[in-house]
């Protein structure tokens, strides 16, 4: 379907007394659905972000009115249920994932596929790191869920690691085992959050290889021998704070691979925060690019890859550009373009 103008309804509302009521702002329809017609489903994930954090948004949710709904998840996989049995029902249908990266990715996983569906991510975990392809002021604009409510939606890309779709980046290697491994550490008395992640990247790059035996498939390049990172990218950051690919748009039906061969730890220290940064360019003798439909590695044992920040675990890894899509939708104004 074509772009369509927006088209102004006055909605009103019948008080007991017979009279009409009517809205502060006149609605519009939007991608083809009138607003009144259009269901908002917050699922949110209690344990994210701070603790008691929920409160203030679901008084915000509850101001956009009675078409809004809340769900708590309780469990591991209960977004991605969720999310799919409200996209079953053929409704036109927002779902907001209330929550990090790792409720974002339930979520999407839950309504890849599903036109009459589109979601979005509520910043209120530790970690965001899709929206930041919107600026550096996506938390405060997509906090606004009024605005949010409201916003245009896009088509974006999907990748398939092993049957289970990311809309951000899957990487495999040194970064993927210390972003898995971090969890370890959190048991340990006063250790959480970042002191986790140092604990797991010096225990990953000091004490245990940094690189593994692969064989590595992408397009024209056949790799065999061992290999520090295999980075995989629609969106543009991950980890926290690294952006390999800043020039990367995840509505072009093209995935953008990074492979990092063997390489020494001063190599890679020395080489790490040019990666994080982008300048892979710089570097073609130690960081390979390829622009395409996606990747293969292999290993003589288990490998693990981290889809969106969810862990995956194979001794071969085929990842891929989906046939399915997800509709996401943000804030009016706000651009997902790359800046450079």
């Amino acid at each position: 379907m074509g772009p369509r103008k927006a088209a102004l309804w006055l909605c009103g509302e019948r008080t007991s007394n017979g009279m009409e009521r009517m809205p502060a702002a006149r609605r519009v329809e939007r991608n083809g659905v009138c607003e009144d017609d259009m269901k908002h489903l917050f699922i949110i994930n209690p344990t994210a972000g701070k603790k008691g954090g929920t409160q203030k948004l679901e008084e915000d949710i509850r101001a956009l009115g009675a078409a809004a709904e809340i769900v708590h998840t309780r469990e591991t996989g209960d977004a991605r249920r969720i999310a799919r049995e409200a996209a079953e029902r053929g409704e036109p249908v927002r779902l907001y994932a209330c929550g990090g990266d790792g409720t974002l990715n339930e979520v999407v996983n839950g309504a890849a596929g599903f036109a009459n569906a589109a979601v979005t991510n509520v910043p209120i975990g530790t970690g965001n790191d899709f929206l930041k392809i919107f600026g550096p002021d996506y938390r405060a604009r997509f906090s606004d869920l009024r605005a949010l409510s409201q916003g245009p939606q896009a088509a974006m890309d999907l990748i398939d690691c092993n049957g289970h779709l990311g809309i951000d980046i899957v990487c495999t290697g040194v970064d993927a085992r210390i972003a898995v491994d971090k969890d370890s550490y959190k048991v340990l008395p006063l250790v959480s959050g970042i002191g986790a992640y140092i604990f797991s990247l010096v225990a990953n790059v000091l004490f245990k290889p940094i690189s593994v035996p692969t064989v590595v498939d992408c397009g024209d390049l056949h790799f065999e021998g061992e290999t520090t990172i295999v980075c995989v990218c629609n969106g543009r950051h991950y980890g926290g704070g690294f952006m390999p690919v800043g020039d990367n748009l995840p509505d072009d039906g093209v995935l953008e691979t990074l492979v990092v061969p063997k390489v020494s730890r001063l190599t890679f220290f020395r080489l790490v925060g040019k990666y994080a940064k982008g300048k892979y360019r710089d570097y073609p003798e130690l960081i390979y690019h390829r622009r395409g439909d996606g990747v293969t590695v292999r290993g003589d044992r288990e490998l693990v890859a981290v889809v969106d920040g969810e862990p995956v675990r194979a001794r071969e890894l085929n990842i891929r550009l989906s046939d399915r899509k997800v509709n996401f939708f943000y804030p009016a104004g706000m651009s997902y373009a790359p800046l450079c």
